[in-house]
């Protein structure tokens, strides 16, 4: 095979130019919890920017003063963020923003469609984020390229080599591409994406998502040959059957080598409930891995730091960063869903 005319979906840990955020703002459902929620995003802003670049959406000037300074505050290194003004319907940049691909080895980023996880919210404004970055040049001369297929950055996994870990639920959601079966769907992935082998999970789920079980809440590759997993060892709780069905499936899976994955596991929260009583999605599966770290949501539960022991298990070459994410799952997504690694090359 001639590799110059080869499409790769990098895998996360990658080497990365930047990480993009969209922040939240008064005109969106974040209003109530500003805040709380706004911390959050000064931390990932900030240690993402000690790492590499960091690229930030806001609703306008005043916002972007308002972002400037909650950072200076920090004492995050401000020549570190780029600021760009794009009106947005939302925070979760993973979904909203673009998937990046190498093609004959250079970065093309692909604009996805996005219709609020299967139209269960308005998503317009979100939908054309990453083409009014484009017009503004925040993605300095790469390709870029409009895609007429629905698919969120939460919904996928790559190990860098060609396999693809997704959710059927999410995937074949009928609210996404209706027109689409499985084998027509997975062809476009592979067109698109370079892809050679799907690895589907029919089971697992948490309560409160509202995603149709991302992947990145359930499952996430570390290495080519790794994947960590939530996993729940309490018959009592509403997760455990599902979660026991999607590790035995995991179990069941083989590398392009026909070797089995290394699994780890990654303890279950405690329950946390939002003031009406709704179980919310609090899951550790929902890092970010960046350059020489690894940001991991914490909940202020018990489980927080045999979670980090994991994490820490599954990349030993990186710093492993704690962040409380605690206020993030009160709008049901938590720091990966947050947040959209951009590789190495995009940011000028």
């Amino acid at each position: 095979m001639n590799t110059q005319n080869t499409i790769q979906l990098p895998a996360e840990w990658a080497r990365q130019s930047g990480v993009m955020l969209t922040w939240p703002h008064v005109h969106s459902d974040w209003q109530p919890f500003l805040e709380t929620v706004e911390p959050v995003f000064c931390d990932i802003a900030h240690h993402s920017s000690e790492h590499e670049r960091v690229l930030i959406s806001c609703w306008d000037d005043s916002h972007q003063t308002h972002i400037s300074n909650l950072l200076s505050e920090r004492g995050t290194d401000l020549k570190q963020i780029r600021f760009y003004k794009v009106t947005s319907n939302d925070s979760w940049a993973r979904d909203h923003g673009p998937i990046t691909i190498l093609k004959q080895q250079k970065p093309v980023l692909l604009d996805f469609g996005f219709n609020g996880w299967g139209n269960k919210y308005e998503a317009k404004l979100d939908n054309a984020i990453s083409r009014h970055l484009c017009s503004q040049g925040a993605f300095a001369n790469n390709e870029f390229e409009s895609i007429d297929l629905v698919l969120e950055g939460g919904s996928i996994e790559s190990d860098g080599l060609g396999t693809l870990l997704t959710t059927s639920r999410c995937l074949l959601s009928p609210q996404r591409n209706p027109s689409l079966d499985r084998p027509q769907l997975e062809q476009q992935l592979s067109q698109r994406l370079g892809i050679n082998r799907f690895l589907w999970l029919e089971h697992g789920h948490l309560a409160g998502d509202d995603t149709d079980s991302h992947i990145d809440t359930l499952a996430r590759f570390c290495s080519a040959d790794t994947i960590c997993h939530v996993s729940c060892d309490e018959p009592a709780d509403e997760h455990y059957e599902a979660l026991q069905e999607m590790a035995a499936e995991l179990t069941a899976f083989r590398q392009a080598n026909g070797k089995p994955y290394k699994l780890v596991p990654l303890p279950m929260t405690l329950p946390i409930y939002n003031e009406d009583n709704v179980r919310l999605p609090s899951t550790y599966a929902n890092f970010l891995i960046i350059n020489n770290a690894v940001l991991m949501p914490t909940y202020e539960d018990e489980h927080d730091s045999l979670a980090q022991q994991q994490l820490a298990m599954c990349f030993p070459d990186r710093e492993i960063i704690a962040i409380n994410c605690k206020p993030l799952i009160e709008q049901y997504g938590s720091l990966h869903c947050v947040t959209m690694q951009l590789p190495e090359g995009i940011l000028a």
